[in-house]
């Protein structure tokens, strides 16, 4: 008996296949295949393999910046990973609680953030640190701790953090609600069970809940690390294409938008951009692929 082919699927599938295929799946394999030739002045392009990534890792002019860049990269993934996905997980365990008065409202109020646009976030918050017309100096003194009020965005030492615990208040809400829904979706059963044999709440939360919603933890993390690896739009707002002071919130973002339009003085290569994008790919990939190597796979022996 012969077995009919599945035109449906087709029929169903392609008009994603296609819209993957434009804008994503094309742009990537062009972007890496750009990143293996040079530009002339006059435009002309000629394939030079790996001319591009010696000149991004091996020159310091080029080289310098880009380590920068990773490194800033880094920290900003690094502050998300300690203080976003932990308030995420606290707030997700409270809001799961039985009989919480508002948890509608808070929920509302948490994610709510996420939804404004990352430039209206980076303005507000601009105004809102000024040292000239801020209001964060005054709500400091009203509390007696005007002496902790600085320059924040302005401090090469703080700038960064600063952004990135701005990015923290913003996103908290997307963590919050998949760990939120991940605790809703743990039979009762399990909980009334340990309820009765006399565990504590916080015991149930550690030894019960926290375990069963590992998968999901492990899946904010991966996606705060592709989130944080593509970020541009936040610096850009606040601090420009330069991420003053002095590059100390020069990101891969920031650093691949001056690289490929160029910036001021600085003139703009788009194969060079390219291997600054390869780069930034390549970054991720890693990332992703320890990911599911180190830790997904443990998580799935543990489910089994």
């Amino acid at each position: 008996m012969s077995h009919r082919f599945p035109w449906h699927l087709v029929f169903f599938l392609a008009p994603a296949l296609i819209i993957y295929g434009v804008f994503s799946a094309y742009p990537l394999v062009d972007t890496l295949r750009l990143s293996f030739f040079v530009e002339s002045v006059t435009g002309e392009r000629r394939f030079s393999g790996l001319t591009n990534f010696y000149t991004l890792l091996g020159e310091s002019t080029w080289s310098n910046a880009f380590w920068n860049a990773l490194w800033n990269n880094i920290r900003f993934f690094l502050i998300h990973m300690l203080v976003q996905n932990p308030i995420a997980l606290l707030l997700a365990a409270l809001l799961s609680l039985k009989g919480l008065k508002g948890a509608r409202t808070y929920r509302t109020l948490i994610f709510l953030p996420t939804l404004l646009s990352v430039v209206i976030i980076g303005f507000i918050w601009q105004l809102i640190l000024s040292p000239l017309w801020g209001v964060s100096e005054g709500l400091l003194a009203m509390l007696g701790l005007d002496f902790l009020f600085d320059a924040w965005l302005g401090n090469e030492s703080s700038a960064l953090t600063t952004l990135a615990l701005i990015s923290v208040w913003q996103f908290v809400g997307i963590p919050m609600m998949l760990i939120y829904a991940s605790l809703l979706s743990i039979p009762d059963d399990i909980i009334e069970a340990a309820t009765v044999d006399g565990a504590s709440p916080w015991r149930i939360f550690w030894r019960i809940k926290l375990p069963l919603v590992l998968p999901t933890l492990g899946l904010v993390t991966i996606l705060t690390f592709v989130g944080n690896f593509n970020a541009f739009e936040l610096i850009y707002a606040v601090k420009g294409a330069l991420a003053g002071p002095n590059y100390s919130t020069d990101i891969l973002g920031t650093f691949f938008y001056r690289t490929f339009f160029g910036y001021q003085s600085q003139i703009g290569s788009a194969t060079l951009g390219a291997t600054v994008a390869t780069l930034m790919f390549l970054v991720i990939l890693l990332g992703v692929m320890a990911y599911f190597f180190a830790i997904q796979r443990r998580l799935t022996r543990y489910q089994m």
